[in-house]
């Protein structure tokens, strides 16, 4: 034992000087090991950090109080999760009739009747408005709340100035300060405001550093602006109350969140979040038993997750930083031989060379952790911005960063393991006299690499139509990328026969990579692992951009705008339409009115006293009998609803109308305009060009033509209206029967069914008021143009909407740029680590070269393809290797979309015989940046860094 314990001691003190001497070398190798643990070791404590435990959570959400209880929508008795995060009407959705709530009629609030006896609560009201700030209108979260009561400490955070104590005076978010441009001290005014507010200070919502919101103190904000608006005939706000609540006692228990579910009430409460009943106790579990099990199967998707980067990335780090242990073994391959000679045996070779693995992971593991734990800290700041949550404090894990800095140390003793055995291989003469003797091509490696790309790729295919597809996808594809990494040194050697045909330096460079495949391989293998994984990412992502690019529906033609102003800014719609001309690159506009029944500023739904509707009528027989019949679907057999579905009448509708969906009347698109419309919207049909000039209505649904003319049912008593669509009854009115244009088939109406030319209104009788424009831009709006446009119309105070179709826009086009980055980075860093070793170990051939004459640039030049050839040969074969993953994960979503879609049918609410669109794309650029341009960048840095010159050797002593 003894023996055994000093021979380990003097290889760990080889191994220490060997890596003090050769510095360069060794740096290289704790880098590449470190890097990976700084990086895991910040995430870790980074995410630690930001992961709040259950009791700070409750903080911030319900602040020092004992429950925070809110009323349920569905208006009645409830089921809910123990935490409150999800809830259900007893006995579910299916029998589920809305029983609804008035907040005007002096019902009592649900919340209140549900309090405990002797309870102590404060109510926290919020609502969504847009507020007037110094660059225009910024939708903000205004919020009414006793800021100065103990239950709302932990809530927020106050940053500077101090809490309103009276009425005008409010808090503002950091965040809202930042974009509206005012200041603690500033006034702000909701729009609609009868008065504005002082900022009196300034705050942070620890969990939402990012939201725009404002506090004042009860009833002073909310109450007012809601007046104001109602009193100019707005649309009221929409008030969600909350209430914060303190009961004594054991705090508000589970029986109680129970009694409050009964009264339709929901339940945050402090002591079941932290000490939650258990599953057989909770209604909600009984019909939802998925909810009860989702976070096990979540921890246990997240483990698989780490465990399979954690994985990788040590497989990375051995790949690379293998070659440099081979090396190192071979530079001091004479001081090895002296050991064998002393009397050393193979054990003892290796346990020096397995030393140096263990003294650079054991500094990477300090180096790396002790720079992760720094970095964190010292970014603490932009960490939180950019998570956009405060941390609870530094949660430090000692044996998390324990075992990830055990990580390094195993992976430098992995990296170690095959250099120590090819080194303890060696005879003594040949590590003496420097020969390396004759290698050998492994024979079974390539056997087993084959066998693991086939099994790999009959796993992947399997999981397309396997469950758990998408894991079984992930699992084959990295066993057939493990084995294409077995088979690299075979495709190496397959990659040397191109030499015949390349000029002096790039055949040399390839002929010295396919000689020394120990150090070549594990290069091109690291490079080949990194752009699998680009190039697998790259390819899903791109296939499904396709693919959502082709699912897009435009709501205009490209180039295409419309202004929309509320209904009760009819009134300066021609003032918004002459901004909107002053600022904006028009080619064509094309106005629009819409019908009013009652009051100018009624709303197509409007359900206040005096307004009604004017709407075209489907006729009966045209009308589709799967929404007509009383049962709706239940009444037809699957054969007759299938037959149906293929009926006219059935067919969806993009311009706005469909098969019924219940209504015995379309509720979509009827505007008054002339000729110009349809040249704006790219209507090709002549005849309604000549329609609307000669003051005929255009229809763009033929359901709603019948005889050559069209119905318009004018409704004033909304509320027997809405009383005979109850009834599935057409609404009492008066008709206007007009004589009508049907455009073709196929003639896209984007959203427009009826258009009436101002001629055919003013003879039905029909009044109209401004409603909007449509237009086309000649070019493109920059956004400065758009801005000075949106000033516009806050200047005019109404609320408008200015909206152009640009067409699909892309989302993925930074990520893929730095996937390619990221790829090019590490290729360039595995060739160039590979190029290095190349010219450790080809000291001697360089100085041959330079001793034969040579020319100087012969030296760089050959730098520079070497390590262009690793990394062309590794990009090449993770190019290839990266496809099948992608493709098996877009088979997958091919086989779920046709299950969806084969659902939808069968319920009725899906395409008939439709084809699921799941392309295949390959994203062509991201590869020839990684073909043409990560090999052509090593190259050229390699040979920029190299030494063009270098000192003859003297020749060694006999």
């Amino acid at each position: 034992m003894i023996s055994w314990y000093h021979s380990w001691i003097a290889a760990i003190r080889i191994a220490r000087r060997d890596a003090w001497r050769a510095k360069g070398r060794s740096a290289l190798v704790l880098a590449m090991i470190a890097l990976p643990i700084l990086g895991v070791s910040a995430a870790d404590l980074t995410l630690r950090s930001a992961d709040l435990s259950a009791a700070q959570e409750l903080d911030r959400q319900i602040g020092s109080s004992a429950a925070k209880l809110s009323a349920a929508h569905v208006g009645g008795p409830v089921h809910q999760h123990p935490d409150g995060s999800n809830y259900e009407p007893v006995g579910g959705y299916d029998d589920f009739t809305p029983q609804g709530r008035s907040t005007t009629d002096g019902t009592p609030d649900p919340v209140l009747a549900a309090l405990p006896a002797g309870a102590e609560a404060v109510r926290d009201s919020q609502a969504y408005a847009k507020v007037r700030t110094a660059h225009g209108l910024l939708d903000t979260q205004l919020r009414e709340l006793d800021t100065h009561s103990p239950l709302v400490r932990g809530m927020i955070t106050l940053d500077r100035g101090r809490l309103p104590a009276a009425a005008g005076e409010v808090i503002a978010t950091n965040a809202f300060l930042e974009q509206s441009g005012l200041f603690v001290g500033s006034r702000v005014t909701p729009r609609g405001a009868p008065a504005p507010y002082r900022i009196v200070g300034a705050y942070e919502l620890p969990s939402e550093l990012g939201k725009a919101e404002i506090i004042a103190p009860p009833g002073s904000l909310l109450a007012p602006l809601s007046t104001a608006i109602r009193a100019t005939g707005g649309i009221d706000l929409r008030a969600q109350d909350t209430y914060l609540v303190a009961v004594g006692g054991d705090g508000f228990t589970w029986n109680m969140v129970k009694e409050a579910n009964a009264k339709g009430v929901l339940v945050v409460s402090r002591a079941v979040v932290l000490d939650p009943p258990a599953d057989s106790d909770v209604p909600f579990f009984s019909r939802n038993p998925d909810h009860a099990n989702a976070s096990d199967s979540a921890r246990t998707e997240e483990a698989a997750i780490v465990v399979t980067v954690v994985g990788l990335a040590m497989l990375e780090i051995c790949l690379l930083a293998g070659p440099a242990f081979a090396v190192g073994a071979r530079r001091s391959r004479r001081q090895l031989g002296l050991v064998g000679a002393n009397g050393g045996d193979r054990r003892h070779i290796r346990a020096i060379v397995l030393s140096g693995g263990l003294v650079i992971g054991a500094a990477s593991a300090v180096v790396g952790t002790a720079l992760g734990i720094v970095l964190t800290i010292v970014l603490r700041p932009v960490l939180e911005d950019q998570l956009g949550v405060r941390f609870g404090g530094f949660d430090f894990r000692p044996l998390e960063l324990a075992g990830i800095a055990l990580l390094a140390v195993v992976t430098g003793l992995l990296a170690a393991i095959v250099p120590a055995v090819t080194a303890s291989r060696q005879t003594v003469l040949a590590s003496l006299t420097g020969r390396r003797g004759v290698r050998r091509a492994n024979r079974v490696l390539p056997f087993i690499g084959l066998t693991a790309v086939a099994a790999g790729a009959a796993i992947a295919l399997y999981g397309t139509s396997a469950r758990a597809g998408s894991t079984v996808v992930a699992g084959g594809s990295a066993l057939a990328e493990l084995g294409i990494v077995a088979l690299t040194p075979t495709l190496v050697g397959l990659f040397g026969r191109l030499g015949r045909w390349l000029p002096l330096s790039p055949r040399l460079a390839l002929r010295d990579a396919v000689r020394n495949r120990g150090r070549t391989a594990p290069a091109v293998a690291a490079v080949l692992a990194a752009v699998a994984g680009t190039v697998a990412v790259a390819t899903y992502e791109h296939s499904r951009d396709v693919q959502m690019r082709h699912e897009y529906v435009a709501d205009l033609p490209h180039g295409a705008g419309a202004l929309g102003a509320e209904s009760s800014a009819y009134k300066e719609v021609p003032a918004l339409r002459q901004a909107l001309a002053k600022h904006l690159p028009l080619a064509r506009q094309a106005d629009v009115e819409r019908i009013v029944v009652g009051k100018p500023s009624c709303e197509a739904y409007s359900t206040e006293p005096g307004c009604g509707k004017a709407e075209p009528l489907t006729p009966k027989d045209q009308r589709c009998p799967l929404y007509e019949a009383e049962n709706g679907l239940a009444s037809f057999t699957p054969d007759e609803a299938r037959k149906l579905r293929r009926d006219w009448r059935c067919a969806p509708d993009e311009n706005g109308g469909g098969g019924g969906g219940g209504a015995a009347y379309s509720a979509y698109g009827t505007v008054v305009a002339d000729a110009k419309l349809l040249g704006v919207l790219a209507v090709a049909d002549p005849g309604a060009a000549s329609a609307l000039a000669s003051g005929t209505p255009v229809s763009f649904d033929k359901r709603l033509v019948k005889d050559g003319k069209v119905t318009l049912r004018v409704v004033t008593d909304m509320a027997a209206a809405d009383a005979a669509q109850m009834r599935r009854e057409d609404p009492p009115g008066q008709d206007k029967v007009l004589p009508v244009h049907q455009v073709p088939d196929g003639v896209e109406g984007w959203g427009i069914q009826l258009v009436l030319p101002p001629a055919a209104a003013e003879a039905a009788g029909l009044a109209t008021v401004p409603s909007g424009t449509f237009f086309s831009l000649d070019g493109a709006a920059t956004g400065e143009q758009r801005q000075r446009l949106d000033a516009e119309i806050d200047r005019l105070g109404v609320q408008a909407d200015v909206r152009i179709e640009a067409g699909y826009q892309s989302t993925d086009n930074l990520g893929l740029l730095a996937l390619t980055v990221f790829a090019g980075l590490v290729t360039i860093g595995a060739a160039g680590i590979a190029t290095g070793l190349a010219q450790a170990d080809a000291e001697a051939d360089l100085k041959t070269l330079a001793a034969v004459g040579a020319a100087p640039r012969v030296r760089r030049t050959l730098s520079g393809f070497q390590c262009g050839v690793v990394a062309l040969m590794g990009v090449v074969l993770g190019s290839a290797a990266g496809i099948l993953p992608a493709v098996g994960l877009r088979l997958v979503q091919l086989r779920e979309q046709e299950h969806l879609l084969s659902v939808g049918e069968e319920m009725g609410y899906g395409p008939l015989d439709a084809v699921p669109y799941v392309p295949i794309a390959v994203p062509w650029e991201t590869l020839a940046g990684l073909l043409v341009v990560v090999p052509l960048g090593a190259a050229l840095l390699a040979a920029l860094v190299t030494r063009s010159s270098g000192a003859l050797a003297r020749r060694a002593a006999g």
